[in-house]
């Protein structure tokens, strides 16, 4: 695979250092001569100083023979004509971008940028993910926060308990995946019993997620 990447700093270079060590061909394009010669003694890879908002800067670094562009400077305007540049005039088949303003995220949906990093938003679903509130905690984010997958650990208290999960009154979109039950991972069904103890793992949309922990904590 062919990478271009657009941008500074750490994550570029670190970035660049990855997909170097699984065999990816990358090219970095920044306007900072001075880093751009750092780049070039450590990386094993075509560095070009100059403007990625630029084509001639995206040319000299093979943008039509590119697979993938990440744009990952700390402008959205930036970012967004980058990717836009690199579709139109290069045919770039994928792109990437960072988006520093959450409020921005729509508008680059809707101008054709393929995959968006809110930097924001994936922070926020990294910190709840390692944060276990009482006996909830979740566990991954897919899609973008579009579908998580949660932990419930049923307490004595747990209005659930006892009851078959036809039995409960859950909201839709919820989707019982598994249940750890001690040693034992259990692969509900309709007429499978909830008991104080179990892990229930849950798939749900975010918009339903709370009331989904109300129904099995009675929290």
């Amino acid at each position: 695979m062919r990478i271009i990447m657009v941008g500074g700093g750490k994550v570029i270079y670190y970035l660049a250092k990855n997909f170097l060590a699984k065999g990816y061909q990358v090219s970095i394009v920044n306007k900072d001569e001075e880093y751009c010669q750092l780049l070039a003694r450590e990386l094993n890879c075509l560095v070009i100083n100059g403007d990625g908002s630029k084509p001639d800067a995206l040319r000299e670094a093979e943008a039509g023979k590119a697979d993938a562009i990440l744009s990952l400077t700390g402008n959205d305007p930036d970012n967004l004509f980058i990717c836009q540049l690199a579709q139109r005039e290069f045919g770039v088949p994928k792109t990437f971008s960072v988006v520093n303003n959450p409020d921005n995220e729509k508008i680059f949906k809707e101008l054709g940028v393929e995959t968006i990093f809110n930097t924001t938003k994936l922070i926020s679903l990294l910190i709840e993910q390692r944060v276990e509130v009482a006996d909830v905690n979740n566990l991954l984010s897919i899609e973008e926060g579009r579908i998580n997958i949660s932990q419930v650990i049923l307490q004595k208290s747990s209005p659930v308990l006892g009851k078959t999960l036809k039995e409960i009154n859950l909201p839709r979109d919820i989707v019982f995946g598994c249940i750890i039950r001690g040693e034992e991972v259990v692969i509900p069904k309709g007429d499978t019993q909830l008991l104080e103890g179990d892990k229930v793992l849950i798939i749900t949309l975010p918009e339903n997620q709370g009331e989904a922990f109300a129904v099995l904590s009675g929290e």
